[in-house]
């Protein structure tokens, strides 16, 4: 098409409200290849209450790519889960850039009180008409009602990672939810490694070949309340976590 009349289809387009063409979902996975990296990454990754998860892939403009599950059927999870994962998605692609990934587990800490983003989990709400909206029967599957809509959604556990690409370029994120939060991030991690989109800059962790991975540094505050993180970027251990996390493979 030339580019006259791209110009006029485009402006056809905006005239009749229609939504354009967005290019970046193209780029990212498509919902057979998450869906795929789900299941292997649920079968090797043992930590955790060992449950079947929901995972949902964000653009960099944090519209829905794809979303998927890894059980036998949408009953199979959490159904909870399917919106937290595509709200830790949501997190992980807004709050990294392209020299610093910031997990959804690494905000654990930072959003309590008195914490450096204290109120973050706060901003950026749930658009509840994308997340609940459309027939039940799709979720999870290549036709979800969140898919080509911002859903939105701030969360602060684990279970969100930015994607980058070869030229460690942020291009999106993905959310996994399902089990407990520690098991959620070592699932993403594996997803990540399996869709071949964790060419990570950098992070907060102190091991540069996981620079966004979880950490666990909360020892107990002796005034009550919330553990004090040596980093401030620490996350609460759960059911069956090893500390320090273990098993997963180097970024690229």
């Amino acid at each position: 098409m030339k580019l006259k009349n791209r110009l006029a289809a485009v402006a056809a387009a905006m005239a009749l409200g229609a939504p354009l063409a967005h290019a970046d979902c193209r780029d990212l996975p498509s919902w057979s290849q998450l869906k795929q990296a789900l299941v292997d990454a649920v079968t090797i990754e043992r930590s955790g209450l060992d449950f079947q998860m929901w995972a949902t892939l964000v653009d960099r403009d944090g519209i829905v790519c794809a979303v998927a599950f890894s059980g036998a059927d949408r009953g199979a999870q959490w159904p909870g889960s399917r919106v937290i994962s595509a709200q830790k998605a949501n997190t992980a692609n807004a709050f990294s850039l392209d020299g610093l990934a910031l997990s959804t587990a690494n905000l654990f800490s930072a959003v309590q009180p008195g914490g450096s983003l204290f109120g973050l989990q706060h901003s950026n709400p749930v658009d509840t008409s994308v997340a609940y909206g459309g027939n039940s029967a799709n979720n999870g599957l290549a036709n979800d009602f969140m898919v080509h809509n911002k859903v939105g959604g701030v969360n602060v556990f684990g279970g969100g990672l930015a994607l980058y690409n070869a030229q460690r370029k942020v291009v999106g994120a993905v959310g996994v939810s399902g089990d407990t939060s520690c098991a959620d991030h070592m699932i993403g991690w594996r997803v990540r490694h399996n869709l071949f989109l964790d060419y990570v800059n950098g992070g907060v962790s102190n091991d540069a070949a996981h620079p966004d991975n979880i950490v666990y540094d909360i020892t107990p505050n002796p005034n009550g309340g919330t553990g004090i993180s040596a980093g401030g970027f620490g996350h609460a251990t759960c059911l069956n976590t090893t500390n320090p996390p273990v098993g997963l493979p180097a970024i690229r």
